[in-house]
């Protein structure tokens, strides 16, 4: 038997009705299971999902089955009178590419779209398992590129045979992509087994893949998945964990005036006027000091009152040192600043007045102290204080680590002592508060578009990153949250423009429908597991490509690493099954076990004691 051979075993109807790439079949009277049996081998009838095929002699025509039911269904949704005889089983198609079948060669030429519908009463057709192969590998054989392989082996299509399923990487990376799938579903998993295939992956000769793969892990889960290819830093670690883990560098200078003004001040009601402006005038001068712009502010009260006419917490240029330069000032750039000059330029400065009589300046009256500035300075000292954010908060000196230090523990060439290559960078930020896990994700997020912005177009095209947001719907909020407003910024920009600079994007989410619709819409790749939540199935269907809306009906009822992959980097919209990986290469994240829990020995009182220990500690 040739392959996509006009066979009438495998006819299960003829098309009734052809609307644009949507048709309707009316199934054969001798339809009467959900399977035929051809050629030894046993195919399923109107899966959802599933595809189907029309023949037009040498040329094929595919589309996907969205919809099953009765005809009777159809007229009462229409208000049109139902006969006696409307008991008619009405499939619906939507058609998504042609193709033609080359005998000789025994390939087939693939084309998505369609150019030639088909006409009411032709036969509708199932594909063999061969057929279905041979249509995914001339898809898949369509996106190739010269000199490299981006197509990444990382799952099996359902119902092909077990043909691999391959992922373009360059497009699923390049356009931002999507993992989404309710808790339980498998979705760290599929995350994991994405990024060892690229891991083993070997685009050009023999050359494995080194990527430059940043993860926000918020609940320390894939150290334990990547321990031989990453380096897991974790911002704070109350307690020995099981994957070893490097302190990271990631001081508060970092930071932009907006990111750093949310960490010192929050969101409060004076937060749009005069706490603003003290954290910016304050940041933006002690910046001023460090780049040796301006001098010092003082450090106690009584020094001389400026004698031009501007307040005395304006910036006032050092000898050899222009005004232009300080009206040119960018106070969001990553430059080095001190805390210590920061607190005195709102102590000494801001929060001073020329006496009555005489050139010095004094402290404000306390009242008004206490009133503008001194939830400032207590928020600021309550952080300095905080050792969950010790790795931020540390004072800068001469000897801290440098732009180029800091941004090369990102994305920087490290390695094992047998040579192996640590590809992946993992930020493990468990156990921060959510204060201060939103600026520092905008921070990473800002710093790593930043390095792609100055990036000459030849180092952009050897050095592309991918970003890798865990539990997006925290730092993309539908609706925003004041703790992650500026994650939120910088994570919508790097979704819009990322990908004129060699920066991709991939959310992972158990909770799409919370996702910001602007940020979720920008991704071109969509790999989207169970979810039994309504509201989140009717967004993931808004985005969803290539007229797959029947598909998103399958979603609740898809098995443990089964997805509907979709979209750039897919070649074809398929449901597949996702490759299985050692336990040793899951992420840790493992329901607890309350049968097993409950049926062992209860924590004595001495291992409750060295619990709240930590807790307090």
């Amino acid at each position: 038997m040739n392959a996509f051979d006009l066979i009438n075993d495998l006819k299960i109807g003829n098309i009734v009705e052809v609307s644009g790439t949507t048709i309707k079949v009316e199934l054969s009277g001798n339809v009467t299971e959900l399977t035929r049996t051809h050629d030894g081998r046993v195919y399923p009838i109107g899966q959802i999902g599933s595809i189907v095929k029309v023949h037009f002699g040498r040329r094929l025509i595919f589309g996907f089955v969205t919809l099953l039911r009765m005809r009777s269904e159809e007229l009462l949704e229409t208000a049109k009178p139902i006969p006696l005889d409307a008991d008619q089983r009405i499939m619906e198609v939507e058609l998504f590419a042609e193709g033609i079948w080359i005998a000789a060669e025994r390939k087939l030429r693939f084309v998505r779209g369609v150019t030639t519908y088909p006409l009411p009463l032709q036969g509708v057709f199932l594909l063999t398992r061969q057929e279905a192969v041979n249509l995914y590998s001339a898809a898949e054989g369509q996106q190739g590129s010269e000199g490299y392989d981006p197509l990444v082996p990382f799952a099996h299509y359902v119902g092909a045979d077990n043909a691999l399923c391959r992922a373009n990487i360059d497009k699923m990376f390049g356009m931002h992509c999507a993992v989404l799938g309710s808790t339980g579903s498998g979705k760290s998993g599929a995350v994991a087994a994405l990024l060892h295939s690229v891991l083993d992956h070997k685009a050009s000769g023999d050359m494995t893949c080194k990527p430059r793969i940043v993860i926000i892990d918020p609940h320390g889960e894939y150290g334990h998945a990547f321990r031989e290819r990453a380096v897991v830093f974790r911002a704070y670690n109350p307690i020995r964990t099981e994957t070893e883990s490097t302190p990271i560098q990631l001081p508060y200078w970092l930071m932009s005036a907006d990111e750093f003004r949310h960490l010192v001040i929050g969101k409060t009601e004076k937060e749009a006027t005069s706490q603003n402006n003290i954290v910016n005038k304050a940041l933006t001068y002690a910046r001023m000091v460090a780049a040796d712009l301006v001098d010092a502010a003082p450090t106690e009260y009584g020094a001389p009152a400026p004698m031009d006419e501007m307040a005395p917490d304006e910036p006032r240029p050092k000898i050899g040192v222009t005004q232009e330069q300080i009206t040119g000032f960018d106070r969001d750039k990553p430059r080095p600043f001190s805390l210590q000059e920061f607190y005195n330029h709102i102590v000494y400065l801001q929060a001073a007045r020329k006496k009555n009589k005489g050139s010095d300046l004094e402290q404000i009256t306390p009242s008004d102290f206490s009133k503008t500035f001194k939830s400032v300075l207590d928020k600021l000292a309550v952080l300095r204080r905080d050792t969950r954010i010790k790795f931020l908060m540390e004072e800068w000196s001469d000897s801290s680590p440098s732009l180029a230090r800091i941004v090369g523990q990102l994305i920087g060439v490290q390695s094992t002592e047998n040579g192996k290559s640590l590809d992946i960078r993992i930020i493990d930020i468990s156990g921060l508060p959510n204060e201060v896990a939103g600026p520092l994700t905008a921070m990473l997020a800002r710093l790593l578009f930043q390095y792609k912005l100055y990036q000459s177009m030849s180092e952009r095209e050897r050095d592309p990153v991918l970003l890798v947001c865990e539990e997006a719907h925290r730092y993309v909020p539908d609706r925003g949250e004041a703790e992650y407003a500026v994650a939120q910024s910088a994570i919508r920009r790097i979704a819009r423009e990322g990908r004129k600079y060699g920066i991709g994007l991939m959310l992972v989410s158990q909770r799409p429908a919370d996702i910001e619709g602007t940020v979720i819409s920008q991704c071109g790749t969509w790999l989207v597991l169970r979810l039994t939540n309504s509201a989140d199935q009717q967004h993931v269907a808004r985005f969803l490509p290539d007229g797959l809306l029947g598909m998103t009906k399958a979603l609740p009822n898809l098995a443990q690493q089964e997805a509907i992959f979709a979209g750039e980097g897919a070649a074809l919209p398929a449901r597949i099954r996702i490759r299985d990986l050692s336990v040793d290469k899951l992420p840790k994240s493992e329901t607890a076990k309350f049968a097993h829990g409950w049926s062992t020995e209860r924590l004595s009182e001495d291992e409750i004691n060295v619990v709240a220990q930590r807790m307090s500690g």
